[in-house]
């Protein structure tokens, strides 16, 4: 099973940016956690602060990966353009945020993505993303 996670803009600082909501652990770290915890999966990075740029992520893997977790950080409010990706592709996407983003600010509690998404995890910390991998891998 080849699964791609995507973070969006400013998850490239996890672990120095804003410890008390998304932790000081580096996701670089997380990753190789993730790794070792699902070894029959093949699981891909990348990350990018560009909305072009996921957007193109999401074209190039969206028709022969088994699965996407995305966090598209503060696109997650404001990306008509990343909905319409996630729509127009085959692959299941789960979003996915670190943060409980209903006990944030009233803006970050609409996602623009959530509707073309197969399911959305958000405030379990980097542990989001391991839900998100386990919620892929059912068959349902």
């Amino acid at each position: 099973m080849n699964i791609q996670i995507i973070n969006g803009p400013n998850l490239n600082l996890l672990g120095v940016r804003e410890k008390s909501i998304y932790g000081s652990a580096d996701f670089e770290s997380y990753l190789a956690e993730l790794k070792a915890n699902f070894p029959d999966v093949n699981i891909s990075y990348f990350q990018s602060n560009v909305e072009g740029e996921i957007i193109n992520k999401l074209h190039e893997v969206g028709f022969n990966f088994d699965g996407i977790v995305l966090n598209a950080g503060a696109y997650t409010h404001t990306s008509i353009a990343i909905a319409d990706a996630i729509a127009a592709i085959n692959t299941p996407v789960i979003e996915v945020h670190i943060s409980n983003v209903y006990k944030r600010e009233e803006f970050r509690h609409h996602s623009m993505l959530a509707a073309s998404c197969k399911g959305v995890i958000a405030g379990f910390g980097m542990h989001s993303y391991r839900l998100g991998i386990e919620s892929l891998l059912l068959k349902y």
